[in-house]
Protein backbone atom coordinates (compact mmCIF):
# COMPACT_ATOMS: atom_id res chain seq x y z
CA UNK A 1 0.00 0.00 0.00
CA UNK A 2 1.09 3.52 -0.27
CA UNK A 3 2.47 5.66 1.88
CA UNK A 4 1.77 9.56 2.19
CA UNK A 5 3.02 12.35 4.57
CA UNK A 6 0.34 14.63 5.95
CA UNK A 7 2.66 17.65 7.03
CA UNK A 8 0.19 19.40 9.86
CA UNK A 9 1.36 23.23 10.85
CA UNK A 10 -0.40 25.82 13.26
CA UNK A 11 -2.76 27.32 10.99
CA UNK A 12 -3.49 24.66 8.84
CA UNK A 13 -7.29 25.05 7.24
CA UNK A 14 -8.88 22.05 8.94
CA UNK A 15 -11.07 20.84 6.88
CA UNK A 16 -9.01 19.93 4.08
CA UNK A 17 -6.15 18.39 6.77
CA UNK A 18 -8.85 16.10 7.81
CA UNK A 19 -11.01 14.89 4.88
CA UNK A 20 -7.26 14.57 3.11
CA UNK A 21 -6.24 11.98 6.02
CA UNK A 22 -9.67 10.81 6.46
CA UNK A 23 -10.11 9.88 2.54
CA UNK A 24 -7.07 8.55 2.06
CA UNK A 25 -7.58 5.81 5.25
CA UNK A 26 -11.08 4.70 3.79
CA UNK A 27 -8.66 4.15 0.69
CA UNK A 28 -6.64 1.74 3.02
CA UNK A 29 -3.85 3.94 2.29
CA UNK A 30 -1.04 4.45 4.62
CA UNK A 31 -1.04 8.28 6.26
CA UNK A 32 1.33 9.69 8.44
CA UNK A 33 0.97 12.98 10.32
CA UNK A 34 3.61 14.74 11.03
CA UNK A 35 3.51 18.10 13.30
CA UNK A 36 6.56 20.81 12.49
CA UNK A 37 7.47 20.45 16.67
CA UNK A 38 5.98 18.11 19.67
CA UNK A 39 3.43 20.26 19.92
CA UNK A 40 -0.38 19.22 19.19
CA UNK A 41 -1.29 21.46 16.30
CA UNK A 42 -3.72 24.27 16.42
CA UNK A 43 -5.84 25.07 13.25
CA UNK A 44 -6.81 27.78 11.72
CA UNK A 45 -10.23 27.52 12.99
CA UNK A 46 -9.17 26.81 16.44
CA UNK A 47 -9.58 22.96 16.00
CA UNK A 48 -6.85 21.01 17.93
CA UNK A 49 -4.93 18.02 15.75
CA UNK A 50 -3.03 15.16 17.04
CA UNK A 51 -0.53 14.85 14.68
CA UNK A 52 0.66 10.68 14.83
CA UNK A 53 4.53 11.75 14.86
CA UNK A 54 6.90 15.06 14.82
CA UNK A 55 8.00 15.61 11.73
CA UNK A 56 11.75 14.64 12.34
CA UNK A 57 10.76 11.17 13.50
CA UNK A 58 8.39 10.73 10.19
CA UNK A 59 11.13 11.67 8.06
CA UNK A 60 13.48 9.35 9.79
CA UNK A 61 11.52 6.68 9.94
CA UNK A 62 9.68 6.13 6.28
CA UNK A 63 9.80 6.83 2.91
CA UNK A 64 6.92 8.51 1.32
CA UNK A 65 5.03 7.82 -2.14
CA UNK A 66 3.07 11.22 -1.44
CA UNK A 67 3.88 14.00 0.08
CA UNK A 68 0.53 16.42 0.85
CA UNK A 69 0.03 19.76 1.91
CA UNK A 70 -3.12 21.22 3.70
CA UNK A 71 -3.63 24.62 3.00
CA UNK A 72 -4.95 27.59 5.10
CA UNK A 73 -3.27 30.55 6.43
CA UNK A 74 -0.70 30.68 8.34
CA UNK A 75 -0.61 27.03 8.15
CA UNK A 76 0.82 26.97 4.59
CA UNK A 77 3.33 30.08 5.52
CA UNK A 78 4.57 27.64 8.59
CA UNK A 79 5.31 25.06 5.88
CA UNK A 80 6.91 26.65 3.57
CA UNK A 81 9.48 28.60 5.93
CA UNK A 82 10.16 25.28 7.12
CA UNK A 83 13.72 23.72 5.43
CA UNK A 84 12.60 20.20 6.25
CA UNK A 85 9.25 20.21 4.35
CA UNK A 86 11.12 22.05 1.54
CA UNK A 87 13.93 19.95 1.16
CA UNK A 88 11.19 16.70 1.91
CA UNK A 89 9.28 18.18 -1.23
CA UNK A 90 11.94 18.59 -3.56
CA UNK A 91 13.40 14.93 -2.91
CA UNK A 92 9.80 13.81 -3.14
CA UNK A 93 9.38 15.47 -6.51
CA UNK A 94 13.15 14.56 -7.87
CA UNK A 95 12.47 10.88 -7.12
CA UNK A 96 9.46 10.81 -8.99
CA UNK A 97 6.90 10.62 -6.28
CA UNK A 98 3.51 12.55 -6.13
CA UNK A 99 3.33 16.15 -4.65
CA UNK A 100 0.28 17.66 -3.93
CA UNK A 101 -1.22 20.76 -1.89
CA UNK A 102 -4.66 22.66 -1.57
CA UNK A 103 -5.27 25.74 -1.12
CA UNK A 104 -2.81 28.29 -0.23
CA UNK A 105 -0.13 25.29 -0.04
CA UNK A 106 0.42 25.08 -3.85
CA UNK A 107 2.28 28.67 -3.37
CA UNK A 108 4.88 26.44 -1.73
CA UNK A 109 5.56 24.27 -4.41
CA UNK A 110 5.53 27.56 -6.95
CA UNK A 111 8.13 28.76 -4.28
CA UNK A 112 10.30 25.59 -4.77
CA UNK A 113 10.04 25.71 -8.87
CA UNK A 114 8.02 22.14 -8.14
CA UNK A 115 5.47 24.35 -10.61
CA UNK A 116 7.49 25.68 -13.34
CA UNK A 117 5.77 24.31 -16.55
CA UNK A 118 2.71 22.84 -14.80
CA UNK A 119 -0.85 23.46 -15.14
CA UNK A 120 -2.13 23.94 -11.25
CA UNK A 121 -4.79 25.92 -9.09
CA UNK A 122 -4.64 27.26 -5.62
CA UNK A 123 -7.24 29.53 -3.93
CA UNK A 124 -7.70 32.68 -5.96
CA UNK A 125 -4.95 35.33 -5.54
CA UNK A 126 -2.10 32.38 -4.69
CA UNK A 127 -0.54 31.68 -8.02
CA UNK A 128 -2.29 33.21 -10.95
CA UNK A 129 -0.32 36.41 -11.03
CA UNK A 130 2.86 36.06 -9.33
CA UNK A 131 4.55 33.20 -10.89
CA UNK A 132 4.48 33.42 -14.93
CA UNK A 133 5.89 29.57 -15.59
CA UNK A 134 3.01 28.23 -14.32
CA UNK A 135 -0.16 27.98 -16.28
CA UNK A 136 -2.72 28.25 -13.95
CA UNK A 137 -6.26 26.68 -14.09
CA UNK A 138 -8.45 27.95 -11.44
CA UNK A 139 -10.01 24.66 -12.02
CA UNK A 140 -11.28 22.25 -8.47
CA UNK A 141 -8.48 20.47 -9.10
CA UNK A 142 -5.21 20.07 -11.25
CA UNK A 143 -3.39 17.02 -12.03
CA UNK A 144 -0.22 17.34 -13.77
CA UNK A 145 2.03 14.38 -14.23
CA UNK A 146 2.88 13.59 -10.42
CA UNK A 147 1.75 17.44 -9.48
CA UNK A 148 -1.67 17.57 -8.21
CA UNK A 149 -3.45 21.06 -6.71
CA UNK A 150 -6.53 21.78 -5.14
CA UNK A 151 -8.62 24.93 -5.04
CA UNK A 152 -9.90 25.56 -1.43
CA UNK A 153 -11.72 24.05 1.58
CA UNK A 154 -14.74 23.56 -0.81
CA UNK A 155 -12.74 21.28 -3.06
CA UNK A 156 -11.20 19.16 -0.59
CA UNK A 157 -13.17 16.23 -0.91
CA UNK A 158 -12.51 15.92 -4.81
CA UNK A 159 -8.57 16.96 -4.58
CA UNK A 160 -9.25 14.33 -1.93
CA UNK A 161 -10.46 11.73 -4.33
CA UNK A 162 -7.75 12.45 -7.13
CA UNK A 163 -5.32 11.49 -4.68
CA UNK A 164 -7.27 7.92 -4.40
CA UNK A 165 -6.96 7.68 -7.50
CA UNK A 166 -3.69 8.61 -8.08
CA UNK A 167 -2.15 6.26 -6.13
CA UNK A 168 -4.20 3.52 -6.51
CA UNK A 169 -6.67 3.56 -9.63
CA UNK A 170 -9.97 4.70 -10.66
CA UNK A 171 -11.36 1.60 -8.92
CA UNK A 172 -10.48 1.69 -5.39
CA UNK A 173 -11.33 5.97 -5.61
CA UNK A 174 -14.78 4.46 -6.74
CA UNK A 175 -15.32 2.15 -4.17
CA UNK A 176 -14.71 4.73 -1.79
CA UNK A 177 -16.72 7.93 -3.36
CA UNK A 178 -19.76 4.97 -3.06
CA UNK A 179 -19.33 5.15 0.67
CA UNK A 180 -19.81 8.57 0.45
CA UNK A 181 -23.67 8.26 -1.04
CA UNK A 182 -21.99 10.89 -3.44
CA UNK A 183 -24.90 9.81 -6.29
Amino acid sequence: MPKVLVPLADGCEEMEAVTIIDILRRANITVVTAGLSKELVKASRGTVLAPDATLDEALKLNRFDMIVLPGGLPGADNLGNDVRICDALVKCAAEGHFVAAICAAPRVLADLGLLDGKKATAYPGFLENNFPAISYTGAAVERDGKIITGRGPGTAMDFALTLVEALTGMETKEKVEKTLVRD
